[in-house]
């Protein structure tokens, strides 16, 4: 026996995942398959997956860090007496680090993507399924107009791959951006590029899921959409989409918190654990669609969100963000 193999702690494992790890390094979960987001097997892989280091944007505390200036008005050009909502919508799926990969034919922005080929697995699943109500070949297939969001998360790898109007195609697949994301470095799109949301921002890393929401705490930045924004983004986003000025707009990137005196009690257990994540994580504005639109993973083991729409525009507020880059820019 090696002195690798003496050192190597085996943690845990379930039909087609093992996950193991050497002293002194995080769990890191191995896969011999894709598993589909909505499982358990997905779930114990998550718990145990760190994404993005712990000083990324994504992980920061920020419930202690003062108030945007024009705050209020910002909060008022959204809505301040409109109810907060969520859409469950970012599908995703996991595959091990050997996954094969294939060409994704890109369509839209091509300049602005990352080159393949990608480890995209013949059952990953398009943003809204299952609770669409398609199959998964018909959510794959379907030529209807939409986000049609495509997230892999290498988790072996820590690697995250994301896809904008993905399709399958009797030619294979095809999408309208790509974008690669090392979930082990703070690196981020290149200065002006898009994602797979208009922010340039990732995706995955602000998806509301189930074994978070269990554990009673989301611990991470979440990602919600405005209908108007500014023709500006400040740091981690490196995008804008809009032709709009006015400074009491969102610009992309723009994160608000709960307030800190917002009473959680009386809400859902799941609802309770998004809420308590907006105080000290907050959300990031990501992409424009409907106002206060909170994205959650579309896993129907979730439950009780409909508590979420007691909640209302004027109970969060804008924060100044930090960064190296955290003044607004436009071009």
């Amino acid at each position: 026996m090696s002195d690798l193999t003496r050192r190597q702690i085996l943690l845990a494992g379930v039909g087609g995942l093992v996950a193991s790890a050497l002293p002194g390094d995080e769990a890191k979960p191995i896969l011999t398959r894709p598993v589909m987001f909505n499982t358990p097997e997905a779930d114990r892989i998550l718990a145990k997956l760190q994404v993005f280091p712990r000083d990324n944007p994504w992980n920061e505390d920020i419930s202690r860090l003062p108030v945007l200036k024009n705050s209020k008005q910002m909060i008022a050009g959204i809505g301040a007496d409109k109810r907060f909502a969520y859409n469950l919508d970012m599908s995703f799926i996991l595959v091990p680090g050997d996954q094969k990969k294939v060409p994704v034919k890109l369509i839209s922005y091509p300049d602005e993507s990352d080159k393949g080929p990608y480890p995209v697995p013949d059952n990953a699943p398009i943003e809204n399924w299952p609770l669409d109500g398609r199959t998964l070949e018909k959510a794959q297939t379907a030529k209807e107009r939409g986000d049609r969001h495509l997230l892999v998360v290498d988790p072996v790898k820590r690697m995250l791959y994301e896809f904008y109007t993905a399709r399958k195609t009797e030619d294979g697949w095809e999408a309208g951006c790509a974008a690669i994301f090392d979930l082990k470095s703070n690196k981020m799109r290149p200065d002006g590029w898009t994602s797979t949301d208009a922010a340039g921002l990732p995706i995955f890393p602000a998806v509301v899921r189930y074994d978070e929401v269990e554990r009673g705490m989301v611990e991470h930045a979440m990602r919600f959409t405005v209908r108007r924004t500014r023709r500006a983004y400040v740091y981690p986003a490196t995008h804008f989409a809009s032709r709009l000025t006015d400074p009491n707009l969102p610009r992309m990137g723009e994160r608000f918190r709960l307030r800190q005196d917002f009473e959680v009690k009386g809400y859902s257990p799941h609802a309770q654990a998004i809420l308590k994540g907006l105080k000290k994580y907050g959300m990031f504005v990501a992409d424009n669609g409907g106002d206060w639109r909170l994205s959650v993973a579309p896993d129907a083991r979730i439950k009780g969100l409909d508590d979420l729409r007691k909640v209302k525009g004027s109970d969060f507020e804008v924060v100044q963000t930090t960064g190296p880059n955290e003044g607004p820019r436009a071009k």
